[in-house]
């Protein structure tokens, strides 16, 4: 399928955010999918993974993560600068601000029309956590979580009682969760505590 790619600029409470936007080129409405790249925004080969998803008859918003951080336009290097800017970045926004882009995302969405409304989220690594955060909204029925990353841990400001992992009875989607097994971000001991506490809940 061919598509279209462009970018809105969509107000949040902490500044506009560039989000860029792929789709089918053609006439309709499809489902969305909100995807949040690793700490060095989009990237080529995130761009590359939304376009595909697109190509398959999705609405794809990659938003800029750290807007607040950085110009518009932002993208950071594969490498030790870019590392070392990514994660600063990670721990300088809290997740109340991923919320409110959140809202400001699912709002816009709702506005458009090639949009059904029907809207899912997915994400790489810190964007793995932040597509778990998505799930805490109530439009979003599913959401991919690839390797995501601090859910175990209190890296992320927060406010007391928000944690993504304190926040679970607000999940009201399907959660899929996929790390690889040597993946030495996410400890053992920490997948095995995720898992038990996800199996508490009425998640599915």
């Amino acid at each position: 399928m061919n598509i279209q790619s462009h970018f809105a600029d969509i107000d949040t409470p902490t500044g506009v955010m560039r989000t860029y936007i792929h789709r089918p080129d053609i006439e309709g409405s499809f489902p969305t999918i909100l995807f949040y790249s690793e700490i060095f925004q989009q990237t080529g080969p995130i761009e590359r993974a939304a376009k595909l998803m697109a190509s398959h008859g999705y609405v794809v918003l990659v938003p800029e993560v750290f807007h607040e951080l950085n110009p518009i336009g932002t993208v950071l290097g594969y490498d030790d600068a870019g590392r070392e800017k990514g994660n600063a970045d990670k721990h300088a926004k809290d997740v109340q601000g991923y919320d409110t882009d959140n809202v400001a995302m699912i709002e816009f969405v709702k506005q458009q029309d090639y949009c059904n409304g029907h809207i899912g989220a997915m994400g790489f690594c810190i964007g793995g956590h932040l597509a778990f955060r998505a799930a805490l909204q109530p439009e979003v029925k599913g959401a991919a979580c690839f390797y995501g990353t601090d859910l175990h841990i209190q890296v992320i400001p927060n406010k007391p009682g928000q944690h993504s992992m304190e926040r679970l009875d607000d999940i009201k989607g399907e959660l899929c969760m996929i790390w690889g097994k040597q993946d030495n971000h996410i400890p053992t001991e920490a997948l095995a505590k995720i898992y038990t506490e996800l199996n508490e809940t009425d998640i599915t």
